[in-house]
């Protein structure tokens, strides 16, 4: 019998080692919020890390199996990466078998000095960058791979240190690149299932290689990015006494009362309390009189 590929094993285990915790929960996905329909060209965003590795190997698998009829390309900015990351990102993308479409921009040269919210500026570039490639290669769609924990961390983030309720949807039309739309499709998979995964087929993928971090890690910054590790521990933590409090702030996203909030925020417009209460009692008055 002929030897398997690293990349056949790789979707090997993809279709039985992790078929219910990575496979059925990106099917899940794609079918709970339409994210893939007919006609889509799709750029699937690589940074070489594992979930956007990951991501990668998912849409070549549906390509292969689903029955919808779509296009994908796999795209890869180097916003200036060391010779040593650039590397390791072609070589991975050959041991997985991705054709890798990579394209360069000087984005850490331009957020390195940055002091005040450096990780915010960079992801808004990369993904302006990224938008604009995808277009220009007559895509419809990004891919991003935002898996279940961003959700739940980023939800959380968003009330602890920006003092708002905000979700992380699974799909976003982009407000600046008409008719393009960015998708999550690994919205409901678990960063522990990729984490295993990653090991039980002994990959190697870059951590963040940003030029920040690693001023951070060589002490050259006194400001670290850890907004997200500290939300990441604090999920930890509560999970020792409320173990399924992941589940419940992922529901909660899809179970918003909005009867309850005393303010909104509809299409950059913002309505406080007593408008609300107000619109609130006009309409009742109205249903009472029809």
């Amino acid at each position: 019998m002929k030897e398997l590929s690293k990349a056949q094993m790789v979707e090997r285990s993809l279709m039985k080692r992790f078929r219910k915790e990575i496979w059925t929960k990106f099917i899940l996905a794609l079918k709970r919020y339409e994210l893939v329909q007919d006609g889509d060209k799709i750029a699937v965003c690589v940074s070489g890390g594992k979930d956007s590795m990951l991501l990668a190997k998912l849409m070549q698998l549906l390509k292969k199996f689903s029955k919808t009829n779509f296009e994908l390309i796999f795209l890869c900015m180097d916003p200036g990466y060391n010779q040593k990351n650039r590397e390791q990102i072609e070589e991975n993308s050959k041991i997985l078998e991705i054709p890798l479409e990579i394209f360069k921009t000087d984005i850490f040269d331009s957020v390195v000095n940055v002091e005040k919210s450096p990780c915010y500026l960079c992801a808004r570039m990369r993904r302006g960058y990224l938008y604009h490639e995808a277009q220009k290669r007559g895509c419809n769609k990004i891919a991003l791979a935002h898996h279940f924990d961003d959700v739940i961390e980023t939800t959380l983030m968003g009330m602890l240190y920006g003092a708002q309720i905000q979700a992380m949807p699974p799909k976003l039309r982009s407000k600046n690149f008409e008719g393009m739309e960015l998708i999550r499709p690994l919205y409901c998979v678990h960063e522990d299932d990729i984490n295993l995964w990653k090991a039980y087929n002994n990959l190697k993928f870059l951590q963040c290689a940003c030029r920040f971090t690693e001023k951070c890690l060589l002490g050259e910054s006194e400001i670290a990015p850890s907004a997200r590790l500290e939300t990441k521990r604090l999920i930890d933590q509560l999970k020792k006494t409320i173990p399924a409090v992941d589940e419940h702030i992922f529901k909660s996203i899809h179970n918003v009362n909005v009867d309850t909030l005393v303010g909104l925020k509809v299409k950059d417009k913002n309505f406080d309390f007593c408008e609300i209460y107000n619109h609130k009692k006009e309409c009742d008055d109205k249903d009472d009189k029809q």
